[in-house]
């Protein structure tokens, strides 16, 4: 499908080198999205992610604060960074995926990729360009979906090499971004995710509904409905979750014991934290350890 002369994809478009956990890894994922399928809490991945929508009025959140998006911005998200997008209500939405991971610590390279992946670390990793260096960029993502499309043996080093392209595209045309966030938001929408925001970075200190209402200036009863109003979790769902996903990461990046992970990210008691823990995610926090540590970190020989 050609969309606006740019890109040229189908439908349920994927293509995967390696496997996630692999230090070099890829995942280009086109397909379509609709508001009856909107996230309900914002996650979070080990790797990183470069989200394309290819449609207007898309709603990106990153870390709990919203922006507004119209086709072609890129939205480069780094690992572990608590995000989700929600779409509009009407015609389903084209969104453009690649997840990816490369490895850092690359002989002779490690300072350029370093910079490239600068990019999705910055205040706000949002790039809307103009139409050439779009075209630019969309050259090569095409040029990834025609190497899919042609097995051989070098397959997997031509897609790696044209990814890397891209990336230095985004990275050389990084000054003439344009992106700027036109978010419309009532007062109390703003106020109730400057509120999330503070949340997502005191997590680790203790949180109520009486000191939050205090701390922003509003009733306790108004702050608990507007913030369900806004988020569509409860105050404390929205604690749990955060401190939830900042526990995840230091069990998949860390040897911290779990117990101390907890502690350090709010919890207050290990009962507390494994009882929230098993209820989002299923399983045990040592199961989620095992299963979710990266390939190369679970292969390692236990030391004796």
């Amino acid at each position: 499908m050609l969309i606006q002369n740019l890109a040229v994809f189908e439908q349920g478009r994927h293509i995967q080198v390696n496997h996630e956990g692999d230090m070099l890894f890829y995942d280009f994922d086109y397909d379509v999205r609709t508001a009856a399928v909107n996230m309900q809490f914002q996650h979070f991945h080990p790797f990183y992610e470069l989200y394309i929508p290819l449609c207007p009025r898309a709603i990106h959140f990153l870390e709990g604060e919203p922006f507004a998006l119209q086709t072609f911005d890129m939205v480069c998200i780094p690992p572990n960074m608590l995000h989700m997008t929600q779409y509009p209500e009407g015609d389903p939405c084209k969104r453009l995926i690649v997840r990816f991971s490369l490895p850092q610590e690359t002989a002779g390279l490690s300072d350029e990729i370093r910079l490239l992946l600068s990019l999705f670390h910055q205040r706000t990793p949002i790039y809307r360009f103009t139409q050439e260096t779009r075209a630019h960029i969309f050259r090569r993502l095409n040029d990834i979906v025609q190497l899919s499309q042609q097995p051989g043996s070098l397959q997997r080093l031509s897609i790696h090499l044209k990814f890397m392209s891209l990336l230095t595209v985004l990275y050389h045309s990084r000054e003439q971004n344009q992106y700027v966030n036109e978010t419309a938001m009532t007062p109390t929408e703003r106020k109730i995710y400057a509120l999330t925001g503070y949340i997502h970075t005191h997590y680790a200190e203790p949180l109520s509904l009486e000191m939050l209402a205090q701390r922003f200036y509003m009733s306790s009863c108004y702050l608990s409905h507007q913030f369900k109003a806004v988020t569509g979790f409860t105050l404390t769902e929205y604690i749990h979750a955060t401190r939830l996903r900042n526990v995840q990461a230091l069990l998949i990046n860390t040897d911290m014991p779990i117990t101390d992970a907890a502690l350090s990210c709010g919890f207050s008691s290990f009962s507390q934290f494994n009882r929230v823990f098993q209820k989002h995610l299923g399983m045990t926090p040592t199961e989620y350890r095992r299963l979710q540590r990266p390939r190369s970190a679970r292969d390692e020989p236990n030391p004796s």
